[in-house]
């Protein structure tokens, strides 16, 4: 009866407002992770009709072919009649209309990836991000609907950030949403289960927190601290474009970190995330994620969004994206009360000397890093770390200049956060569209009131270090270098089922000039067999120039090679206050 009722709800609906897209989703029997799909089409009178699935998640990119999870995709009008339905590329159905006025397809979803940007089924819970699970109509992504989710009989509760429609709850628990394009569908994840819910109020607005999964948490503390970040992420912009917000959280064994959405976020992390000594790392997340409804969301390049989901979405401003991001994760905590001055000091400073002491720093631009993430980020291989770099620890450190910038040259009147309101207000709010690398580089000109073309040659499109005690003076503090030329054999080892492998060969070093390839097995040194810990000590006592004999495995084939040592000086920088006692009012106004 309930089903009759549903689909004479949607066909009055098409005589208001005409052509609608709508979506029932189920789970019959979550134990073979199969989500069953149906899509209704209303009010379209093509003769043939495509439907598509995206091939990546906004947020995630990488091109992760989504369709290979889909299986026995049909169609039928609404007599029921099937209709001719061919695959025309990976993830592409053509479907023959006949005339028809009314037409559904069908197909399930295999669903056994737990992360933050795939979709999940078993006994315990389901969790649905809407890119792998919903086809759209080619050319019609702007088209609105309803999405009614039936939950297996052991499911209990309903979480995502779906408005609920007009008769939204089913006494047989099934819930039926209102989306108004296929972006916001699939811009809300979906937690189906019996998970834990709670809710907070922070800047005015209600939030709902989901956790799924055992862990050492405590919902008093997590109302407190979340509370907190959000109203120092809001107290960045003046304001929040929320109704409410929906947190989604995974307490898992292998936490994967968050996927940003417009009005809400997953969380991935280890259920016992929550101690004292891993508590902030978790509000860490937190304020990362959160801060991407303005920053990514909202604040955004040109490129990301209305989102191509049939191939990648190319952008040089990731690090703006991410990298800006991640400078506001930490800095809200320092805000917050949750670092100390000298805690986020040392934080930035390990993050400065880890990306400067990366060799693939020296390769890869910062803007490349941010290009090529669709080919190398997320997919890094043995050589990775000689030849890239991560554009959101650099990203974040050019943040961190850019700000100290624009407070010393407005003299304390302007900081970060009114460059961010600039382009929120510009972009979003006013010209409703993303800015172009040009346009951002304009305005943050405007803003520092420098020409950063220089800066941009150099930092952006080059590989050079910044000046660090330069710009960070400013802010009457000092970067002191601190590098030293050591002896370094270059290469990375493990223990493996008591064998001792290479696991890492950085360019240039006395390992790769040896000719020893990652993978590759120390038998034994100088006549010694070794293990970890008796070979670093060897190596640890030589001089440059010195050179030893190793006996080594490759393939099951054995045979020796000999390593000169040489020496090898990893860019490092220590930050300390400056002796003098000036600009301590600008450095007051960056460290608040």
């Amino acid at each position: 009866m309930k089903n009759i009722l549903f689909i004479l709800f949607l066909f009055v609906s098409q005589l208001v407002i005409g052509k609608e897209i709508n979506y029932r989703l189920s789970m019959p029997k979550p134990q073979n992770h199969y989500f069953h799909v149906e899509m209704s089409l209303e009010g379209f009178k093509e003769k043939e009709i495509t439907v598509k699935l995206p091939v990546w998640a906004p947020g995630s990119y990488l091109v992760r072919e989504f369709s290979k999870n889909i299986n026995q995709v049909n169609a039928e009008d609404g007599s029921k009649n099937p209709l001719e339905i061919k695959k025309t590329a990976k993830n592409c159905w053509k479907i023959k209309t006949n005339g028809a006025k009314s037409i559904r397809v069908f197909y399930e979803v295999y669903a056994f990836e737990l992360s933050v940007r795939t979709s999940f089924l078993d006994l315990t819970h389901g969790f649905v991000s809407g890119a792998g699970v919903f086809m759209y109509l080619d050319g019609n992504k702007d088209c609105s609907g309803k999405l009614e989710v039936i939950p297996h009989k052991k499911f209990s509760k309903i979480t995502t950030a779906l408005p609920l429609a007009s008769f939204g709850i089913s006494k047989d628990g099934s819930e039926t949403y209102d989306y108004h394009s296929f972006d916001q569908l699939v811009d809300c994840p979906i937690e189906i289960g019996n998970q834990e819910i709670f809710q907070f109020t922070a800047a005015g607005i209600p939030h709902t927190v989901a956790i799924y999964g055992e862990g050492n948490y405590s919902v008093a503390f997590l109302k407190k601290d979340m509370k907190k970040i959000v109203e120092e992420a809001t107290a960045v912009f003046g304001q929040n474009p929320n109704k409410k917000y929906t947190f989604i959280i995974h307490n898992v064994v292998n936490g994967q970190g968050g996927l940003e959405h417009k009005n809400s976020t997953v969380l991935s992390v280890n259920r016992w995330t929550y101690s004292p000594s891993k508590y902030v790392d978790f509000l860490n997340l937190v304020a990362h994620e959160y801060f991407h409804l303005w920053n990514v969301k909202r604040i955004r390049p040109i490129q990301l969004g209305p989102f191509n989901y049939d191939q990648e979405n190319y952008t040089s401003l990731l690090w703006v994206m991410e990298g800006f991001t991640s400078y506001y994760d930490e800095l809200l905590l320092l805000r917050a009360g949750y670092y100390s001055t000298q805690q986020y000091l040392n934080k930035l400073q390990s993050k400065i000397n880890y990306v400067e002491g990366s060799t693939g720093s020296r390769v890869q631009p910062l803007a490349h890093a941010s290009y090529d993430a669709w080919i190398k980020a997320y997919r890094p291989n043995e050589n990775s770390a000689n030849t890239s770099m991560s554009y959101y620890s650099r990203g974040q450190i050019i943040a961190a200049l850019m700000d100290i910038k624009i407070i010393a040259n407005s003299n304390g009147k302007n900081n970060l956060d009114d460059f961010m309101q600039h382009l929120y207000a510009k972009y979003f709010e006013k010209k409703k569209r993303g800015f172009s690398e040009e346009e951002f580089k304009k305005e943050l000109a405007s803003f520092t009131k420098e020409n950063l073309d220089e800066f941009f040659k150099r930092y952006i499109d080059g590989t050079e270090i910044p000046p660090y005690n330069d710009i960070f003076q400013k802010v009457g503090m000092t970067v002191k270098y601190i590098g030293m030329a050591e002896n370094s054999f270059g290469g990375s080892l493990r223990q493996s089922g008591g064998k001792l492998i290479v696991s890492r060969v950085r360019s240039n070093s006395s390992c790769e000039n040896a000719g020893i390839s990652v993978n590759d097995e120390i038998i034994s040194c100088m006549g010694y067999r070794v293990n970890k810990n008796m070979f670093e000590s060897i190596l640890y006592g030589l001089d440059e120039g010195e050179k030893v004999s190793v006996l080594i495995a490759r393939d099951e084939i054995v045979f020796p090679i000999e390593i000169t040592m040489n020496s090898y000086e990893q860019p490092r920088f220590e930050i300390q206050y400056a002796d003098d006692e000036k600009n301590t009012m600008l450095r007051d106004k960056w460290l608040h």
